[in-house]
């Protein structure tokens, strides 16, 4: 998890906005080119994409531990890296729950705020609300081996939350998860996201979960990474497991799966022609 204080905002300008940005390594593999994204405030996008198309590196690049090679990118319509007052807050849960193992589960969700001196009294009552958010409200005093792999990842998620974000980044946070468990947390998630009304950007492998989670879901391809598609999906605001089995939802994830196809042929063809990935 790692949470990041933003700059004073402009309401009207997007969350994030991307423009031909490029990230290429010293060793000559070209990450991403030519990406080009605009985020709205409230929205819940999901990067989907094969392995190697970028998504982990865009989305490091929006919490600001990636920096880009070309291009130009902002939060709120503030050049990166500009700080202020009020501001905004950024969190990011990444694949693995890294909770302290020694630490209770409060300690964990409580870091963030302690690492800001936030008054004790005004911390646990943070906490709290938290743990309470992802249902976790009677494993406060539970140590991380205590917890099975799905309520890890939720006490990680409470602690991205515990700072209140407006902005939540997700690196694929319930990929090593069961179906069954990543299917109730992928539930969990959208009604917190309803109910703070943050904007969230989600990476992910399945196009099951782009779909139920997503207002849109961005395409990307590798070798290099870029964006294909941009896909919006209209389904319910409000989403449960029949939506996962209607026509809608199959309709979109049949698009993008054919989107992906592609995306691979094309990875696969750039190879073949030399191209660097």
């Amino acid at each position: 998890m790692a949470t990041i204080e933003a700059f004073t905002a402009d309401a009207a300008a997007p969350s994030l906005s991307v423009q031909r940005v490029d990230k290429r390594y010293p060793n000559g593999t070209i990450a991403l080119e030519d990406v080009r994204l605009a985020i709205e405030p409230g929205e819940f996008v999901s990067l989907l994409g094969p392995s190697g198309c970028g998504k982990s590196t865009l989305l490091k690049m929006f919490a600001g531990i990636e920096t880009p090679t070309h291009g130009h990118m902002r939060w709120w319509g503030q050049p990166f890296g500009t700080v202020g007052s009020p501001g905004r807050r950024m969190s990011m849960v990444f694949q693995e729950a890294t909770l302290m193992p020694w630490a209770t589960v409060a300690d964990n969700v409580r870091l963030p705020l302690d690492l800001a001196h936030v008054p004790r009294r005004e911390a646990d009552a943070r906490v709290a609300a938290a743990l309470d958010g992802v249902g976790l409200a009677r494993f406060g005093n539970a140590l991380p081996r205590e917890l099975s792999g799905g309520m890890q990842m939720r006490a990680s998620l409470a602690r991205a939350l515990v700072t209140e974000p407006d902005l939540l980044l997700l690196d694929e946070p319930f990929g090593a998860l069961d179906e069954f468990t990543r299917n109730r947390l992928d539930s969990d998630l959208r009604a917190l996201w309803q109910r703070r009304g943050m904007t969230v950007v989600f990476v992910t492998h399945s196009i099951y979960e782009a779909v139920y989670l997503s207002g849109r879901v961005v395409v990307m391809q590798a070798r290099p990474g870029r964006i294909i598609a941009d896909v919006p999906i209209d389904g319910p605001l409000k989403r449960d497991e029949a939506y996962r089995v209607s026509a809608p939802f199959m309709q979109h994830c049949k698009t993008l799966s054919e989107l992906i196809t592609d995306a691979h042929r094309a990875s696969f063809a750039n190879e073949e022609t030399g191209v660097q990935s």
